[in-house]
């Protein structure tokens, strides 16, 4: 039995049959760990959505677009121009989908892999017995029925750091943008959400939120994707698989049942233009 984890899809299904075959897949043993995104700016988050639900060993944690489809299709959102999961809305076994990717948790961890699983990224100051208790109160709250009113509370910036006290709408976003959205913090773990540029490249006061000193997570190795420009990362305990395949990158997967990280890679065609950095 083999685990893979596998960076952003964003409705690229060409490529991830094609890295699935290059790792020769099977999916009576092997297990499969999607780094969320699933859906959107690609041409295939239908057939995305459909074959990730279909495979009874894999996991995927939530992104950002996922949770933004979710929104939009409880009408809690508008469209943005380049919003590409029209498929998903349209589609006759919509309901069921989008329940099942209601249904999806913000971290995923694993003990007999040493590994965790998030989007984006985790808070320096959250340990892990913290970060899992953060991602099942969000976690509840997305899944409840009354969850759409949290699509209209999600989006913003702010508050920009954690405190304990905090409470309501304000809690639920800090927690969701930090496993959604996280690519750069300051050193006391204070959010900036604008910088996508890879590291070298952001306002010097902001380190990348896995080089913060004293980040309370390091005994895991934690697994993410979402920051495309960073591309594949192994080193701060952490492995980050965003290689770009929407972009015209690559679609990578790494084994994690190993001693070592085992990385695999397939060519991507182009979906949208590279984004500069």
């Amino acid at each position: 039995m083999a685990v893979y984890a596998i960076g952003d899809v964003q409705g690229c299904f060409d490529a991830l049959r094609a890295l699935l075959d290059k790792l020769q897949y099977d999916p009576g043993t092997d297990r499969l760990w999607f780094a969320g995104d699933l859906v959107n700016r690609g041409t295939q988050s239908l057939d995305v959505l459909r074959f990730v639900k279909s495979q009874p060993q894999a996991v995927t944690v939530l992104g950002n677009h996922d949770l933004h489809l979710l929104a939009v299709a409880s009408g809690q959102a508008p469209r943005k121009k380049r919003d590409t999961f029209d498929d998903v809305l349209e589609a006759p076994d919509r309901e069921e989908l989008l329940a099942w990717l209601r249904h999806r948790p913000l971290l995923h961890h694993d003990a007999a892999v040493a590994s965790t699983l998030v989007h984006a990224g985790v808070l320096p100051q959250w340990d892990l017995p913290t970060a899992q208790r953060l991602a099942a109160e969000a976690g509840d709250s997305i899944r409840r029925s009354d969850s759409n009113e949290l699509f209209t509370h999600m989006y913003g910036d702010t508050p920009d750091h954690w405190q304990d006290d905090l409470g309501g709408w304000a809690r639920l976003r800090v927690i969701i943008n930090a496993f959604t959205r996280l690519r750069y913090c300051d050193a006391h773990g204070r959010m900036d959400l604008r910088p996508k540029s890879r590291p070298g490249k952001q306002p010097p006061h902001l380190l990348p939120w896995f080089q913060v000193p004293g980040r309370l997570t390091r005994a895991t190795r934690l697994i993410f994707g979402h920051w495309s420009t960073l591309g594949i990362w192994n080193a701060d305990g952490v492995l980050g698989l965003d290689s770009g395949c929407l972009w015209g990158g690559q679609l990578t997967a790494v084994r994690l049942d190993v001693n070592l990280p085992q990385f695999t890679n397939v060519a991507c065609a182009q979906q949208l233009e590279p984004l500069p950095g």
